[in-house]
């Protein structure tokens, strides 16, 4: 504890950044604690989409793999396909944590990018299962991303709640504690001192 000098005024000082800091402390547990429940309830969602996404790429590649059985190689309608660049990223707040959230504009595939005459039902179905998996995939990078960021904040929050409850607050508690007595005592001697000389005067 950092020596004080005892008085009223330091003690008025001492108690007000005591009452702030109990208060900081209350506010980063409530962050926390709702850090804490965002970052399940999308650990959650990423168990369903990584569930989903396995189950759709297994689609997929069973379509893709029956279209080259019936086409042959698909390589020359997959250059067919132009590149896509829809994916649009953008960010929100969560109790100060920028976390991403990942959209992609169109959620079709387009079989107008090759013709129909050289392809069949399996090679659109690809199409359509892989799109699936690009939606899949940019969801499931969104989530994995926002729980890792609100991983880290939620360390710190911890760290500086940590740093508050079991050092800041005890220090200032305890700067407390020595003003108060240290200003008691003077105020004891105080009283005596003067029972001392009203006691002189009375004689």
């Amino acid at each position: 504890m950092a020596q004080v000098f005892p008085t009223k005024s330091n003690l008025i000082s001492t108690k007000r950044s005591l009452a702030l800091a109990k208060v900081g402390y209350d506010l980063m547990d409530r962050k926390r604690n709702i850090l804490v429940r965002e970052m399940m309830r999308m650990i959650d969602s990423a168990k369903q989409v990584q569930s989903n996404i396995g189950n759709v790429y297994e689609k997929a590649y069973s379509a893709l793999k029956r279209a080259n059985l019936t086409l042959g190689d698909c390589d020359r309608f997959a250059r067919a396909v132009p590149i896509d660049d829809d994916l649009e990223i953008d960010y929100r707040s969560v109790m100060g944590v920028e976390i991403p959230t990942v959209k992609i504009s169109s959620a079709d595939c387009d079989v107008r990018n090759f013709g129909f005459e050289g392809t069949n039902s399996d090679f659109d179905e690809a199409c359509l299962l892989f799109r699936q998996v690009k939606i899949l995939t940019a969801q499931l990078a969104e989530i994995e991303n926002s729980v890792c960021r609100l991983a880290d904040a939620v360390e710190k929050t911890q760290k500086r709640s940590n740093a508050l409850n079991n050092i800041m607050i005890p220090r200032l508690e305890g700067t407390v504690k020595f003003i108060t007595q240290a200003l008691d005592e003077k105020e004891r001697e105080e009283f005596s001192r003067l029972k001392v000389i009203k006691s002189f005067k009375e004689q």
